[in-house]
């Protein structure tokens, strides 16, 4: 009787063997038939899966971000990375070879025709090739991307606690012009600056001081300072100042703009106070602090590289009673090349800057139109949409830049960013320099992740509402800030209604100018109701003089056709009043809108609280 026939295995190919364990060690051995090989050699990823899966579903945010930024992972992640792409291609080689010599077996009948032999076809073995190839080159990308991730932590370019580290590649080397690129001044001054006498010493170096780690529980305020940088002259203007302050109870985070002509700053206790008095200036300007007290060891603590961030920090948390932990500065020139790194930024124009005088990279100075809508800009438009000023005032100009750092915070894209990382971080080293400790980054990263930066409460301190200004035949223009206004607005940043500073932003910008007269026969009622729109960011006051006539009802005349630059004042004031205005022409009035109570007046005073 003829014995019945084996059924013969279905040949393998040995490619798709080394392709299935491309995508997963041991898929190319169960494909083969190789089953407990499989099993051998997918146990340990499926058992490295399994504990990352498990490490990220338990943990929270914070403790993910931090284990993200732990010092020891960058070199885990490189040896790890190795032993990896030695493990698959263990497995990658293997299957092959599995796969080939299976067929090899049962093509010699389970080796009863003849010792089994593996036959190499040519176009299967570069195949092969083909797949270790492609599968050692991500390992590649991600030796090197990790290899930059190590070399940006740890140059001492970007973060200067690295005290030991060579920071001969940090600084960016000064285009042919020698300049950075351009400036705020106008190509032709018109009036020389003044000259200021240097400061005399006056005490030993105060050597440098570490500074004490956040607690995760205070406020924490970090200073954001933009700079302009030109090596021909060596100045170093700090053109954008701006103070992050982030309550991490609440997750809330306001932003404060100091212009940068802001001058007669009041300067805290000590060898600062001691050297320039009681103010920094005038004439000094906020923007030349730095410059002045960088190489003056006696003045400020740090070292060569920190101590004039230290400076600012000092003085603007004195201005504004902040403990002002951090400064992160970004130099002009180099903002360019970090937002095209990132792809460009999208910003939301809501007022058309036009500006017939911004200075160019040529010297000479350029017309700049930015028409109002959703915007996608370079880095280069980005960086004239932020310091254009010559067209607007710098209220506008301080929310631009508010406004340009929320959009890159918020369209921080991971899958955009990746292939750019080389560029990034090449243009991050020559551009960024910050004090923040590498061993608190794990800690703000977890707050920064959590606070809302759709409703972040901002605030320029400029003319008219926070201060008042030289006038227009003045040698150097200065703005000079109410400190007693701006102290209170910080310290009342998380109480008000967002909405409401919205309001008070729009009417200041305005400046009308606003007198109340005492119509009626209530003691102090003039008093109360210019300290109500005073309240409300408008102008006003209420001089000791008694109205020519009361009208039955209350009286608001809009002088000398100004109500055209005045809708939303006007607007407001016949709400509040309830009444309409009556606009008149009279040359001798001494304010733009003159307001005469009577009885009828509503009762209006500002409240006891913001």
């Amino acid at each position: 009787m003829q014995q019945p026939q084996e059924t013969r295995r279905r040949a393998r190919s040995p490619f798709v063997a080394a392709v299935l364990s491309l995508v997963f060690p041991g898929l190319g051995h169960a494909y083969a038939g190789a089953y407990q090989r499989a099993l051998g050699f997918a146990a340990a990823p499926i058992f490295l899966v399994a504990l990352v899966a498990g490490i990220v579903l338990r943990a929270d945010q914070t403790d993910l971000i931090g284990l993200v930024l732990a010092p020891w992972l960058l070199p885990s992640v490189f040896v790890l990375n190795i032993v990896a792409l030695l493990y698959r291609l263990a497995a990658i080689i293997d299957s092959y070879r599995v796969a080939a010599f299976l067929n090899a077996v049962d093509t010699s009948g389970g080796g009863r025709l003849g010792r089994p032999r593996v036959r190499l076809e040519p176009l299967s073995v570069a195949g092969l090739a083909a797949v270790i190839l492609v599968m050692s080159g991500a390992h590649v990308v991600v030796a090197r991307y990790d290899l930059e991730a190590l070399d940006f932590l740890g140059s001492g370019c970007v973060f200067l606690d690295n005290a030991n580290a060579d920071t001969s590649q940090c600084d960016a080397t000064p285009s042919p012009t020698g300049s950075a690129g351009p400036t705020d001044e106008p190509v032709d001054t018109g009036s020389p600056e003044p000259s200021i006498a240097e400061p005399s010493v006056q005490g030993p170096d105060l050597g440098n001081s570490a500074i004490p780690p956040w607690n995760g529980t205070e406020r924490l305020n970090i200073l954001l300072i933009g700079s302009d940088q030109r090596p021909k002259d060596g100045t170093f203007n700090t053109d954008t100042l701006i103070v992050a302050s982030i309550d991490p109870v609440t997750k809330q985070v306001a932003m404060f703009s100091l212009p940068r002509d802001s001058s007669g700053i009041p300067l805290p206790n000590g060898p600062l106070r001691n050297a320039f008095g009681a103010t920094f200036g005038p004439p000094e300007k906020i923007n030349n602090l730095f410059t002045r007290i960088r190489n003056r060891p006696d003045l400020v603590a740090g070292n060569s590289r920190t101590r004039g961030f230290n400076g600012l920090k000092l003085v603007l948390g004195n201005l504004y009673g902040l403990d002002i932990k951090y400064f992160v500065e970004v130099n002009f020139d180099g903002f360019k090349q970090v937002v095209d790194a990132m792809g460009g930024v999208t910003i939301n124009v809501q007022v058309p800057v036009v500006d017939n005088k911004y200075p160019s990279d040529t010297g000479r100075t350029a017309r700049v139109y930015i028409p109002a809508g959703i915007q996608h800009m370079t880095g280069a438009e980005a960086l004239v949409y932020a310091r254009s000023r010559h067209g607007s005032d710098d209220f506008d100009r301080g929310a631009r830049q508010q406004r340009v750092i929320s959009s890159m915070r918020e369209q921080a894209d991971v899958a955009a960013i990746i292939p750019r990382i080389p560029d990034l971080i090449a243009a991050l080293k020559t551009t960024v320099r910050t004090d923040i400790p590498q061993s608190e980054l794990a800690k703000l990263a977890g707050l920064a992740s959590a606070v809302d930066t759709k409703d972040i409460r901002s605030y320029v301190f400029s003319f008219p509402r926070y201060g008042t200004q030289t006038g227009p035949n003045a040698p150097v223009y200065l703005y000079l800030p109410d400190v007693g206004k701006i102290r209170a607005a910080v310290a009342n940043a998380f109480k008000v209604d967002p909405k409401l500073e919205d309001a008070r932003n729009a009417l200041s910008q305005e400046n009308a100018s606003i007198w109340v007269l005492n119509g009626s026969s209530r003691f102090g009622e003039a008093s109360d109701v210019a300290a109500y729109l005073e309240y409300y960011g408008l102008t006003a006051s209420a001089p000791k003089q008694n109205p020519s006539n009361v009208p039955s009802k209350t009286r608001i005349v809009v002088y000398n056709g100004v109500e055209t630059n005045l809708n939303d004042t006007i607007a407001f004031l016949e709400k509040a009043f309830k009444t309409t205005v009556v606009l008149a022409n009279d040359p001798a009035a001494k304010a733009d809108i003159i307001i005469t109570t009577t009885p009828s007046t509503p009762n209006l005073a500002p409240p006891t609280a913001p």
